[in-house]
């Protein structure tokens, strides 16, 4: 059985084509680097030159844009949105209905609540709380 894709036209009309991801069958773009311990829900994207680090999960209709970077551990929650160039760190949880603007940075270890929009460019950090649960703060 060979590799199977998918096709799909952008805004820009360009022709992008997607894979399903060894790890949960999740649709990602065939020029995006995903580890293969990175869990992709079947209903998730991956976008073109996005980069998926080892032992993160995109969750139920999670969308991770072009270029953008989720880290070691990170977990992109339910229909949340990561945007273009935007980086989120390692052990970072971003949640269900979340919106991570482009060029926009999630700090490692920080927990990004359920709804929140944060702007292009603009940095969530990691709470003392959130510092702690991982071990790393007094």
């Amino acid at each position: 059985m060979g590799i199977s894709y998918v096709e799909f036209e952008d805004e820009a009309g360009i022709l992008r084509r997607y894979r399903k991801h060894v790890n949960g069958r999740g649709l990602v773009a065939t020029t995006a680097k995903v580890d293969p311990s990175a869990f992709v829900d079947p209903t998730a994207y991956v976008d073109p030159g996005a980069e998926v680090q080892r032992g993160a999960r995109i969750g139920p209709g999670g969308w991770v844009e072009g270029d953008a970077i989720v880290a070691e551990r990170a977990v992109v929650g339910v229909n949340a949105h990561i945007g273009r160039r935007a980086v989120v760190g390692r052990n970072a949880v971003v949640g269900p209905y979340a919106t991570i603007g482009s060029d926009a940075k999630v700090q490692n270890g920080a927990r990004v609540p359920r709804e929140l929009t944060l702007a292009d460019g603009d940095e969530y950090r990691a709470s003392t709380d959130d510092l702690r649960r991982l071990g790393l703060a007094a």
